[in-house]
């Protein structure tokens, strides 16, 4: 499953999933790599940054009216953005449709201000840093009343981590602020920072009503089962918990472009049944990237095969704070006797384009400033594995049975949802297979989808999981990820595997504004990151989708935002 970020698949946190979060859209386009209702040849490139294909059509192209039909991953529960159960990526990519998002993202994954929203936003003081914003005054809540300072400055009290009764999923950047103020009037917002922060732009992205988590109550438990207040074109029209949908529909009381689409159905949908839904025309687009499912979604005559360059990647957490894992010596071992080009043969075998190993927690390979720190604990050593585990007490009785220590056998559970692809539990299997070559014996625990990440990624019931990460284009929505928890905070840490070293690296690299000073920094953070084993990086998730033909501004994104306004049915 994508965990999504809070920049672009969330402002908080990254995004989490297990299989899909919704593909973005907007920007310009290159629709060369591949063609229409085909696929790139087996050993053409990975599409390159900036490349995506979404049918890119002026509004005149583009019916006004008609539905767009899509498979979430779950039923949402927690809608709060910023709230420790609320990164699931599907969810975020709802919210961030209803509630201001400041920025959106072209297509080379840089931020452009949203006019609809801010009149202006600028770095008004480098010392202190202070950044000014002004809001657009026709922009207005639900409720009919005007986004104000009022709203930023109840944000960041929320966030800033100094009141632990807010369950926040990540703090960084607002904890650096100092002071939130009103400007010349009530739609100016002045934000002060205590100490310089590079990545001012994800802050406040999407940004929510003060009346909704203004105390820690309405922070935690007033975004159940509901979005309490929007303030954007589109807003829920209803949630549908028997049939397991929730519809989006325009906000008449918009004051921009009015949006293509009269609404947008959202149903919660397996991986398993994608194909099928989408080939009875149930849904309007499926991940085209297993192989069984490619194989039949690229015959069907009413479809393209549309892909991109996303910010997306697998990796398996390993959980340090509980059993063997908890001793660095067994994470390293594990980690040696994983063979990540193994699983990637398997991922891959039947992709038109080649995949190959990850290096890096922070950057794509496609990116600038990308190195590939893993060194050796990126390359699959069973020996090396076998020694760690010997030196650290495990007693080797002999194949096929599991190492011992102290009368316990080394045993590791691997969580998955029931609801994960073909390759997921490939993966998994794998990982089962190979772990047990060392000594070390893999329980498959297969859990409901709608528990998976409350109930288990988050509380750290695990010993091995596995998501993605996606639309981290700011570094700094990686911050939690490595974060060291505190006594009644996780963060966005499922693992609890953090070092003073990380931190200081990080903090150092949020507050670093030469971009290459700050890429450096982050590449030491990330070596340090492989050799604790917080981690395993796999690989770039391709971005390969079946989409209905006739649909444009939307599909393979790359690292552009969903445009919901101008996304619709061509004309002809």
């Amino acid at each position: 499953m994508p965990r999504k970020y809070a920049g672009p698949v969330t402002a908080a946190a990254v995004t989490l999933s297990a299989t899909l979060v919704m593909a973005g859209c907007s920007g310009s386009s290159d629709d060369s790599d591949t063609p229409k209702g085909g696929h790139a040849s087996k050993g053409s490139a990975a599409p390159a940054v900036g490349s995506q294909q979404i049918n890119p059509q002026p509004a005149s192209r583009v019916k006004q009216g008609g539905t767009f039909k899509t498979g979430i991953q779950q039923w949402i529960t927690q809608w709060n953005f910023y709230q420790v159960d609320g990164t699931q990526g599907d969810g975020q990519s709802i919210v961030s449709q209803v509630e201001p998002s400041l920025f959106t993202y072209d297509a080379q994954g840089v931020s452009q201000l949203d006019k609809d929203f801010l009149v202006s936003a600028e770095v008004t003081s480098t010392s202190p840093q202070v950044v000014t914003y002004t809001l657009n005054p026709k922009a207005k809540w639900s409720d009919g009343k005007q986004l104000s300072w009022q709203d930023f400055a109840t944000q960041w009290k929320a966030l800033n981590g100094k009141d632990d009764r807010y369950r926040v999923a990540d703090t960084s950047g607002y904890d650096r602020i100092s002071a939130v103020t009103r400007g010349t009037d009530d739609q100016q917002v002045k934000v002060t920072f205590g100490t310089p922060y590079a990545d001012w732009k994800r802050l406040f992205r999407p940004l929510l009503p003060a009346p909704a988590i203004a105390t820690p109550d309405l922070f935690n438990k007033g975004w159940l089962e509901k979005i309490p207040i929007t303030g954007n074109s589109w807003k829920v029209g209803s949630y549908d918990k028997t049939a397991q949908t929730i519809t989006t529909v325009p906000d008449p009381a918009w004051w921009g472009v009015k949006p293509k689409l009269d609404s947008i159905i959202y149903r919660a949908l397996d991986a398993s049944a994608y194909t099928d839904a989408y080939l009875n025309k149930e849904i309007d687009y499926a991940p085209a990237i297993q192989p069984e499912d490619y194989k039949r979604l690229v015959k069907d005559p009413g479809t393209d095969i549309r892909s991109g360059a996303r910010w997306d990647e697998v990796h398996i957490t390993f959980n340090g704070a509980r059993g063997p894992l908890k001793d660095l010596a067994v994470r390293q071992a594990v980690d040696l006797a994983i063979d990540r080009k193994g699983i990637l043969a398997s991922f891959s075998k039947d992709l038109p384009f080649p995949v190959q190993p990850l290096g890096n927690h922070f950057f794509m390979p496609n990116q600038e400033g990308y190195r590939d720190n893993s060194g050796k604990w990126g390359r699959y050593d069973l020996a090396g594995a076998k020694k760690l585990l010997d030196a650290a007490g495990w007693k080797d009785n002999g194949a096929g049975k599991p190492r011992t220590k102290d009368g316990k056998q080394l045993v590791l559970q691997y969580v998955i949802s029931a609801g994960s692809s073909s390759s997921a539990t490939d993966q998994a299997q794998l990982v089962q297979a190979q772990l047990a070559a060392a000594g070390v014996t893999v329980k498959i625990q297969t859990v409901p989808t709608d528990d998976y990440f409350t109930k288990y990624v988050n509380t750290g019931a695990f010993d091995l999981v596995s998501f993605r990460n996606v639309d981290a284009v700011f570094h700094t929505l990686l911050y939690s990820t490595f974060q060291t928890p505190s006594a009644t905070q996780v963060y966005g840490n499922f693992g609890r595997v953090a070092t003073p070293e990380i931190q200081q690296l990080l903090d150092k690299a949020a507050a670093t504004t030469d971009q290459s000073a700050s890429d450096a920094l982050y590449n030491q953070a990330d070596a340090e990151i492989w050799e604790q084993v917080h981690s395993i990086e796999l690989y770039q998730r391709p971005q390969i989708l079946a989409v209905r033909k006739g649909l444009a501004n939307f599909g393979a994104s790359g690292l552009a935002d969903t445009d919901y306004n101008t996304m619709g049915w061509t004309t002809g």
